[in-house]
């Protein structure tokens, strides 16, 4: 007798991405589904990313779902407790919390081809059948460390930005910090005053624009909350903002040369705020901007004005039990931090765990052999049954809200379409896969990643076969084609005798 399913639907991760993806289930009436979360809260990034100075890195209006918005977010740029019950808030609020089996992390699944269902294997070795599965865990949750020798050597306190002790008194101690990426943009000003002395370790620079941050005033937060459109209207002007500043010149550099502007802003506004020439130099990246994400502060580059804070640019050598030794010299330190960001374009955090297809082909292999892709990032053919909110080339680096709800459509016109026709298995065919496959590709002659002025820049977006999975499209084109791609492009199958309810 074949195994029958314990849950029709199973959502890895309870983080935004899978609480967007459990309210539209449920509004398009699938009840018989369950999230699986590895920590011991919901919000995913928000609920493991707590360390000092952490915010959203565009603005609050945009960073939220079009369904359930906000007026009243403290600041322009909100702070990541506010990003974290305002989680909590969706959770309660679209009853989601009752289907979360937290502290549970999925170690491996495999398609059961007889069955025709995914069997999940959890940490503990527990099994659930489940005959949809749907990937939402992520990337900016699994931390990774810098290939540093010695590391595990140094005798002080050692932790990463993602992975934050707050048991851990900086007030005083010498502290080493190790990356100069979007991390590390907010810790270095928000602890530079408290410690006795801060040692930044740069291999790459960032490029740092001003934001036009601060706190919303009372007066516009009520007005936001109560007159009629107010708050649709600030999200769309955010979500322009974010449009102009990331996707448009990343994706159209060949097209618009938006990023020369931007570079021409980078460039006056860090002379504006570093003092020293020499430090000024080492802090200018040689690389367009839009090659890597940029960063916007209002404080960052100008803690390098501080005496007590020193710019390394000299290559780490190794980390010893007193601290680090570079080219350029030894410093001993208290505590060193890791703001190494995350596996983000790598084939073993899409998803974080194995998945094991038809025919027995784990999909990380199937990657390396083909190069990451996915139907519109969404589905890859072998897989049959899985989703993944963010797959390769899903995500056109705006909103991440954007990206869930866009992602979620097109799943759930997938799954009504396999109800509607009793089918037990949908599947991308190979053909729609390649063929969106070779469109991305098609448009990298417009895409600054690929231009001469991105070079230097040691991007994590590129993967280990020299792509940049990310989605070559604007939010828009984006949107339309999730709720209007043709559902021919998937192989909805039933068993043999079923009919159509």
């Amino acid at each position: 007798m074949l195994r029958q399913p314990d849950h029709e639907i199973v959502v890895v991760g309870a983080g935004f991405s899978g609480i967007g993806a459990s309210i539209k289930l449920q509004e398009a009436g699938f009840d018989d589904h369950v999230l699986l979360e590895e920590g011991d809260g919901v919000g995913g990034t928000w609920h493991w990313n707590t360390y000092p100075g952490i915010g959203v890195d565009i603005p609050s209006y945009s960073y939220q779902f079009s369904f359930e918005q906000r007026g009243d977010w403290s600041r322009v740029y909100a702070h990541g407790h506010e990003l974290k019950a305002y989680a909590e808030h969706c959770a309660d609020r679209y009853d989601v919390r009752r289907r979360v089996r937290f502290g549970t992390r999925v170690a491996a699944a495999r398609f059961d081809e007889d069955a025709e269902l995914w069997i999940l294997t959890t940490t503990t070795g527990e099994e659930l059948a489940a005959r949809f599965v749907i990937g939402a865990t992520g990337v900016l949750t699994q931390p990774k460390r810098p290939d540093v020798p010695g590391l595990d050597a140094f005798a002080g306190t050692t932790m990463h930005t993602a992975r934050w002790d707050h048991d851990v008194d900086l007030r005083g101690a010498r502290v080493g910090i190790i990356g100069t990426g979007a991390s590390a943009v907010q810790v270095i000003p928000s602890i530079a005053e408290e410690v006795e002395h801060l040692t930044v370790f740069q291999r790459t620079p960032i490029w740092c624009l001003p934001r036009p941050d601060g706190p919303v005033p009372a007066p516009v937060r009520a007005a936001l909350s109560r007159v009629p459109g107010a708050k649709a209207l600030a999200r769309l002007a955010a979500q322009a903002f974010v449009e102009a500043t990331f996707p448009i010149p990343a994706h159209f550099d060949g097209i618009v040369k938006v990023g020369r502007g931007a570079e021409a802003l980078g460039r006056a506004w860090l002379r504006s705020q570093v003092h020293d020439p020499a430090t000024r130099a080492a802090l200018t990246p040689a690389y367009g901007v839009g090659c890597k994400r940029p960063s916007f502060s209002n404080t960052y580059l100008a803690t390098f004005n501080r005496d007590d804070v020193t710019l390394e640019t000299s290559p780490i050598e190794r980390v010893t039990p007193s601290g680090v030794r570079c080219a350029g010299g030894r410093h001993d330190l208290d505590v060193l931090l890791l703001a190494t960001g995350f596996q983000v374009m790598e084939a073993t955090n899409m998803p974080p765990f194995r998945l094991t297809g038809r025919g027995d082909v784990e999909l990380a292999a199937w990657w390396g052999e083909h190069r990451m892709q996915a139907y519109q990032g969404v589905s890859v053919p072998g897989f049959p049954n899985y989703f993944a909110v963010l797959g390769p080339y899903a995500y056109n680096g705006a909103s991440y809200f954007t990206l869930i709800e866009n992602q979620v459509r097109h799943i759930v016109r997938c799954l009504r379409r396999a109800r509607d026709t009793a089918a037990t298995t949908v599947e991308v065919t190979a053909e729609a896969n390649e063929r969106y496959f070779r469109e991305m590709l098609g448009r990298r002659d417009r895409q600054i990643f690929f231009q001469p002025s991105c070079a230097g820049a040691n991007s994590y977006y590129f993967d280990e076969h020299g792509d940049v999975p990310f989605r070559s499209a604007l939010t828009l084109e984006s949107a339309w084609r999730s709720a209007r791609f043709d559902l021919a492009d998937y192989r909805f199958s039933a068993p043999a005798g079923a009919a159509a309810p």
